[in-house]
């Protein structure tokens, strides 16, 4: 039998994922408790590709590693073969050999699927064009951390269909809420994963309709990277899909706020958003850590008791 990887939301059950999301929280609070005292990965290395610039991700993944007493290796294609055309799976043969587990923030999905194919060790989706899987952990981590089940609630995503929206439809199915994803014409997700959801997400074009009564409202930006060309028309395209104080007036009175960051204050947020109690986007960004340690045990050791 190969190994577990992680490449979207749906190669784990959605046991498996309450399972992710209880054990992230057992580790934050064990390491708040007593610091960094666990430590089952000694001497085991992650290798981690990046395609794509990172300050949370790099940071989450090198710490999470760290703290559980193993040690991460940085590789950009500048550094690597990758960068001067070594075939993607020969480059995911060698690295099985070598390391114990591996991590991909790049742009094709379809070569993060090939990476893994050949990957005799599990590997991470950390981010491509299509889904941002490790996000999401943190995302409904936090959620839980401060509502408790999310079974049952409602979500709604304001903005871009991109990668982030199609993370949190696989979210809404494997979880188990409802999300209304409300976005421009021409911005929509892809039609096939919304079908997959089935009636746990609905399209939705009226931001404020979609706001009303939510538990929790989130977006990004609306350019993201590799896309800086199309900002002028895209900020024209999103007028009125600004998320706002106002917005989350008409929300749940306990709603909440995420933003996978970075945000461009004015854009797709208000420039006073962030500050607004209802958004929690600090403890989101230090949760991607503890999901992350947690998805690195589950795929390593499997699920553990302690």
């Amino acid at each position: 039998m190969g190994p577990r990887h992680f490449l979207t939301l749906l190669d784990l059950s959605p046991e498996e994922l309450r399972y992710l999301i209880q054990r992230a929280i057992t580790i934050k609070n064990g390491l708040k408790a007593h610091g960094p005292t666990y430590t089952p990965f000694t001497n085991r290395t992650m290798a981690m590709i990046f395609e794509k610039s990172s300050t949370r991700t790099r940071v989450s993944f090198e710490t999470g590693m760290a703290q559980f007493g193993g040690h991460a290796l940085f590789l950009s294609p500048r550094d690597t073969q990758l960068g001067r055309g070594e075939p993607i799976s020969d480059t995911a043969r060698v690295l099985s050999e070598m390391v114990d587990i591996v991590m991909i923030r790049t742009f094709s999905h379809t070569g993060l699927e090939e990476f893994a194919a050949a990957s005799s060790v599990p590997v991470i989706n950390a981010l491509t064009d299509d889904y941002h899987p490790c996000q999401l952990l943190a995302d409904v981590m936090t959620w839980t951390e401060l509502r408790g089940s999310v079974r049952g609630r409602t979500a709604v995503w304001v903005g871009d269909g991109n990668n982030m929206c199609h993370s949190w439809i696989n979210a809404a199915r494997q979880f188990d809420f409802n999300l209304r994803v409300c976005c421009p014409e021409g911005y929509e997700p892809r039609a096939d994963i919304m079908a997959a959801a089935g009636d746990h997400v609905t399209l939705m074009r009226d931001p404020m309709a979609a706001a009303q009564g939510a538990d929790l409202i989130t977006t990004d930006v609306w350019a993201s990277m590799g896309q800086e060309e199309e900002q002028a028309k895209r900020e024209a395209d999103f007028t009125g899909f600004q998320v706002t104080e106002s917005m989350l007036d008409i929300a749940a009175d306990d709603v909440l706020f995420l933003h996978c960051l970075p945000a461009h204050r004015g854009e797709e947020i208000s420039t006073t958003l962030l500050d607004d109690p209802r958004a929690v986007v600090w403890q989101e960004a230090g949760n991607r850590l503890h999901a992350q340690k947690a998805l690195i045990e589950f795929l390593l050791l499997g699920q553990v008791s302690h």
